[in-house]
């Protein structure tokens, strides 16, 4: 993990399927789920995917929050 890759969480978007165009750190915990059991997209944004999904599991959202642009 970078320190760069918090900030992406909470300014990229998702750019497809259900949550198209939802930033990363709001995806919700059971879509995350899904990727962990059916496997992460290749590349950039399955790693980051991959690590809002722990950020989540281990109930550490709140860590991101003070990285939102208000």
């Amino acid at each position: 993990m970078q320190a760069q890759d918090l900030n992406r969480l909470v300014t990229d978007r998702m750019p497809y399927g259900k949550y198209e165009g939802r930033l990363l750190a709001d995806l919700p915990g059971h879509y995350l789920g899904w990727f962990a059991r059916e496997g992460f997209p290749h590349g950039e944004l399955g790693r980051l995917l991959a690590l809002m999904y722990e950020i989540d599991h281990n109930d550490l959202r709140s860590l991101l929050q003070p990285l939102r642009k208000v």
